[in-house]
């Protein structure tokens, strides 16, 4: 018996859960503070706004959202690594990466709020909106990608999915496509660890998933989520490697989901509380703060300050969105049909009397 191919997943760490760092060599964003420190910042107010989100959401002012509480390194490591002219489909929690390419905090709240302008948001215009189908982005990056070697354009697209949505079919035609046409596409699996209440253990049988680009040819590798300086420099990598006509990558982003799946879930009915409790110790933000530190690079002072800013800034944005105008009623019906269908025109009409009289 011959053996016609071998592969292997390789592991990228580079700052340890007590902050740090491991190996004899390490990417150059590691010695440099002040990206590092803004980085850290935006972590931070990502966190910050999560939790204000999910409070607005208690006190019945937003509707159901979705938390990115532990995820942070994994977002914002993403949009570090990415240029203007990349195009980002995300799936529906990646706000550190959105945050970072210039999205607004109320446009979020906007979305979440069930007002639809929000998905016009700040930033690059040519990216995606938030995709709540498991998986269909995974194919809009694909086709974006597609568009950029065709023109013969040197951008990239960049794709999320978690770990259960990598079981769907859409992401597997989209890494088939990637590798078939060479695609400018980097796609992350952001494992962490919870496809709503489905373990990664009952997800797959594979060893990792980032084994699962292998099969369309794709270099795949596995990266500590809750490490940004890892998650930086593996995608800065992957997408210089797409730009320049490389091709595609796999990269499973290893971490944890702290929060509900969304507010609309109650984690603590099939997640033992111990697993989420040991699961903090890893957690990336006091990861980072403490490197931070250790280097003299960071003070209980700046951290009050920076909470006291994240908190200002926050608020700000909730008054934003609170006191934005509701659509018009009539907002329904007047962006889908060049000529309304006779039921529909029926409707908008039965619709503006109803708000007519209150």
């Amino acid at each position: 018996m011959t053996t016609v191919a071998s592969f292997s997943i390789d592991y990228v760490q580079y700052l340890s859960p007590e902050g740090q760092l491991v190996g004899d060599k390490v990417p150059a964003i590691a010695k440099d503070f002040e990206q590092l420190k803004k980085l850290y910042e935006l972590m931070v107010l990502t966190r910050v706004f999560d939790a204000k989100a999910i409070a607005l959401q208690r006190t019945g002012k937003l509707g159901t959202y979705a938390s990115c509480l532990g995820h942070e390194a994994v977002h914002v490591g993403m949009g570090a690594a990415m240029k203007y002219e990349d195009v980002f489909a995300p799936m529906y929690r990646e706000y550190g990466t959105q945050f970072h390419r210039g999205v607004k905090m109320s446009e979020v709240l906007l979305y979440w709020g069930g007002d639809e302008r929000g998905s016009n948001f700040s930033g690059p215009k040519h990216d995606f909106p938030w995709c709540v189908p498991i998986a269909t982005q995974n194919l809009h990056a694909a086709g974006a990608a597609l568009a950029f070697k065709l023109r013969g354009e040197e951008r990239a697209a960049v794709t999320v999915i978690g770990d259960g949505g990598s079981s769907k079919g859409d992401f597997l035609e989209a890494i088939n496509a990637a590798g078939a046409f060479k695609l400018p596409l980097v796609l992350v699996i952001v494992n962490n660890q919870w496809a709503i209440s489905v373990p990664r253990k009952k997800q797959s049988g594979g060893q990792t998933l980032a084994q699962k680009g292998i099969a369309a040819g794709l270099p795949s590798i596995q990266v500590d989520g809750n490490d940004l300086i890892a998650v930086q420099s593996v995608m800065d990598e992957a997408l210089q490697r797409a730009r320049s006509g490389g091709g595609a990558t796999v990269v499973e982003a290893i971490t944890y989901r702290l929060s509900d799946h969304t507010t609309a879930d109650d984690a603590s009915r099939y997640r033992p509380n111990e697993e989420v409790e040991n699961a903090r110790r890893f957690e990336p933000i006091s990861r980072l703060r403490k490197y931070l530190m250790s280097n003299n690079q960071w003070s209980a002072q700046q951290e009050n300050k920076l909470l006291a800013d994240c908190a200002a800034k926050v608020d700000a944005a909730v008054e934003e969105y609170l006191n934005t105008p509701k659509p018009a009623v009539t907002d329904m019906f007047d962006y889908m049909f060049a000529e309304l269908p006779h039921d529909l025109a029926e409707q908008r009409q039965y619709a503006l009397e109803m708000e007519k009289n209150g």
